[in-house]
């Protein structure tokens, strides 16, 4: 009767213990989503506003005609494209070193580090100036033909002015950021992007000033976003992190420069490779038709993306944040919660797409051919959103961690050593179209890089990782 008791008495208190667990497993839960949703949420408003620019513009180049959609699509997603990619990823070295500096509360570098990513981003603009002024024979080269080449390239020559922003603008959104300032980036995001639509709108139907009214829209909006952000950062808004312009910004630029490179290449070969879909399909028949479908699901993709790529940036910072502060299992704990909120709702728009796949496209367009394509390609657009759910989170990590380095052989090998020959074969050689070029570049490249992401975290040490982080950011001051 006694061991009886006493086995009941066992019982219940391996019942109290489980509980016990589970209660605190649910709140630590609760207490990493919420610093999670506290970056991401802001995050998501701020780049949905900013992407919803560019879905404006391209929507009011549409219904000027198929060739403007086409124009508009070709610039903006090629070569602006082309430059964005490289310049946002050199930009997300802040997030690397801004975050680890506010973890280990070294705040009077935030703003170092801002200043000398303006004068690094700088550089590559006027290095990379020369893509915009030749656009037209680049395009033509490319394989687009002659129309809609030369209307590109007068698009492109417009776009010069939101070109030079991006030096300036990415480098204090990613200081904001690692600041946990998110709140200040939505608001000003959401306010641009409503002058931006009725500057649009002014532009195009009350001043007709056409394609290129679509694109000055687009300088205008861009700049004033930049303007509204700068004025926060050295009006007081940041007073730990701001102190003024310091001669600081030009030391040490060399180092800067080398994990800006890496961040730069990491990124951008991720961002070309949906480029490059877009100029693929200038080889199929009906190129013109092509183009325009792809476009609206790039840009109906690209819209649902804002959402995995808030959660890159939520979890670089939270990454980036744990390691400065030494804390390993912090991180890891963070991107298992990032990678399950961001999967859930890659489910949700998955379906979504497969529910309204002949209908979405009514956004951009009204041409019955067009409709007919984009609903052909829905399937691989509801598996592409799926897929982008995980990937983003997994680089954001990197990114947080400081893996640049390893992360740009990974896309340079799974993208376009295997990616890109795997769409060529399908679209072009085995003549399955833009579904065949596109499917092989997602299941070829996308697919393999999440894979190989996926091991790299797995089995990261954390702890080590933390202490990396540690050195690595004495060495960078």
């Amino acid at each position: 009767m006694m061991k009886t008791r006493e086995g009941q008495e066992e019982l219940n208190h391996g019942l109290l213990l489980s509980e016990s667990e589970e209660s605190n497993y649910k709140s630590r839960f609760w207490i990493e989503s919420k610093k999670l949703w506290y970056i991401v949420g802001p995050s998501i408003l701020s780049r949905v506003a900013s992407f919803s620019m560019n879905v404006v513009t391209q929507a009011f180049a549409g219904h000027l005609g198929d060739v403007e959609l086409a124009a508009i699509t070709i610039s903006t997603s090629v070569i602006v494209g082309f430059n964005f990619g490289l310049m946002l990823g050199m930009a997300s070295a802040l997030e690397t070193l801004c975050g680890q500096a506010f973890g280990a509360k070294r705040y009077n570098m935030i703003g170092i580090y801002m200043q000398r990513s303006w004068i690094v981003l700088f550089i590559c603009c006027i290095i990379t100036l020369p893509v915009y002024i030749y656009a037209t024979p680049i395009l033509k080269l490319l394989g687009q033909s002659d129309e809609v080449a030369e209307l590109s390239g007068v698009a492109a020559l417009w776009l010069i002015p939101q070109h030079f922003s991006f030096a300036f603008l990415f480098p204090v959104q990613r200081a904001l950021q690692s600041q946990l300032k998110t709140s200040v980036l939505a608001w000003v995001s959401l306010v641009i992007l409503v002058i931006h639509i009725l500057v649009t709108w002014l532009f195009t139907n009350v001043f007709h000033f056409g394609i290129v009214g679509t694109v000055v829209a687009l300088d205008v909006s861009w700049w004033l976003n930049f303007i509204a952000l700068f004025l926060y950062t050295v009006l007081g808004g940041c007073p730990l992190t701001w102190s003024g312009f310091s001669m600081q910004a030009f030391s040490g630029l060399w180092e800067f420069f080398k994990l800006s490179a890496a961040s730069g290449v990491m990124l951008c070969l991720e961002n070309w490779y949906y480029r490059i879909l877009v100029l693929m399909t200038a080889f199929l028949k009906n190129a013109t038709i092509a183009i325009d479908a792809v476009s609206i699901c790039m840009n109906i993709n690209g819209w649902e993306m804002m959402i995995p790529l808030a959660f890159f940036a939520g979890i670089g910072v939270r990454v980036s944040n744990e390691l400065g502060a030494g804390n390993g299992n912090g991180a890891k704990y963070a991107t298992l919660v990032a990678i399950l909120h961001s999967t859930v709702i890659g489910l949700v728009f998955c379906v979504l797409i497969v529910v309204f796949h002949n209908t979405f496209a009514l956004i951009f367009t009204s041409s019955t051919v067009v409709l007919e394509a984009v609903e052909d390609m829905a399937w691989l657009l509801a598996f592409t959103i799926l897929l982008n759910s995980i990937q983003p989170v997994i680089s954001g990590v990197a990114v947080g961690s400081g893996w640049q380095s390893w992360v740009a052989y990974i896309n340079l090998g799974s993208y376009y050593l295997v990616g890109v020959p795997f769409g060529v074969v399908l679209g072009l050689i085995l003549h399955l179209g833009v579904e065949g070029i596109w499917g092989g570049m997602i299941f070829g490249g996308t697919a393999l890089q999440t894979i190989i992401l996926g091991m790299m975290t797995a089995r990261c040490d954390w702890d080590k990782e933390a202490q990396k982080a540690a050195a690595k950011y004495s060495n960078l001051t």
